[in-house]
């Protein structure tokens, strides 16, 4: 969304998807841009018995045939990130795809239904065209209001191998807790994946079942929120643990504060 990092090209491409726990219903877009909200278009889609899944050029139409509100989505800011790093690529050779981040949310309402959401601008300096996990059913989210919902961000290539969301759902409709859920399936898949692929990107993964409890697993230190009706929003800080399991606790004030002075920080 606005303030994400553009591709190679210095263009926005924005990737979003929504799921309807009740239904089933699925609506995303891959390489939309220039659009506010693109998982607004995404939820839109979701009611849409064919074509729910655009693309492109086609996503973006669509958008604008709908109303959807137009804005150029690349801050000054993430403008200025993208020149430093094309001059760093072209003088030292560095590998571009660092820095990527999705937002993903479950969410259980006062009824028992259950959503799925999540957004993206995808990999910094990735090509043109690139989708990641974020729109994909099964990997960036899955959610079924009879059992929970889970959604992850990190490396797209990796996380789409595992179809991680929907393993953690399928873990919790056997009778694991959201937390047991997250350990097992991100845990075996991470040492799974190193063993035969060679090597396993960051990612985490976040869920929530029926009953309101949560469980996050990751492989690198990871960031996230949790709010109810009963208790205001916290963030909390999640790092892999021993024996597959994952530590968590509440980040602290001096955290929160060398995180604001570091992405506020001037661009050198």
């Amino acid at each position: 969304g606005y303030g994400g990092l553009p591709n190679e090209e210095g263009i926005l491409e924005m990737d979003a998807a929504y799921m309807d726990g009740d239904t089933f219903a699925i609506g995303a877009v891959a390489g939309i841009t220039d659009v506010k909200n693109p998982i607004s278009v995404a939820k839109a889609l979701s009611k849409e018995k064919f074509n729910s899944f655009r693309v492109g050029a086609g996503a973006t139409k669509y958008s604008m045939l709908h109303g959807f509100e137009r804005k150029n989505m690349l801050t000054e800011r993430a403008n200025q990130w993208w020149q430093k790093r094309l001059k760093e690529i072209q003088e030292n050779q560095l590998n571009p795809y660092d820095g990527h981040d999705t937002v993903g949310a479950i969410t259980l309402d006062q009824t028992g239904s259950m959503a799925a959401g999540t957004s993206s601008s995808g990999l910094f300096m990735k090509k043109a065209g690139r989708v990641g996990d974020s729109p994909l059913s099964g990997s960036g989210f899955y959610v079924d209001s009879e059992i929970g919902g889970a959604a992850a961000t990190g490396l797209g290539e990796d996380l789409m191998k595992g179809c991680l969301s929907y393993e953690i759902v399928r873990l919790m409709g056997e009778g694991c807790s959201p937390q047991q859920a997250c350990d097992q399936a991100v845990y075996a898949f991470h040492e799974k994946l190193t063993q035969r692929y060679g090597k396993a990107g960051a990612f985490s993964l976040v869920a929530m079942d029926k009953q309101g409890d949560w469980g996050v697993a990751t492989n690198v230190e990871f960031t996230f929120t949790v709010g109810t009706d009963m208790q205001q929003p916290e963030i909390y800080i999640a790092n892999p643990g021993k024996n597959h399991t994952t530590e968590i606790q509440p980040i602290s004030q001096e955290w929160l504060a060398a995180y604001e002075k570091r992405i506020k920080a001037p661009i050198e």
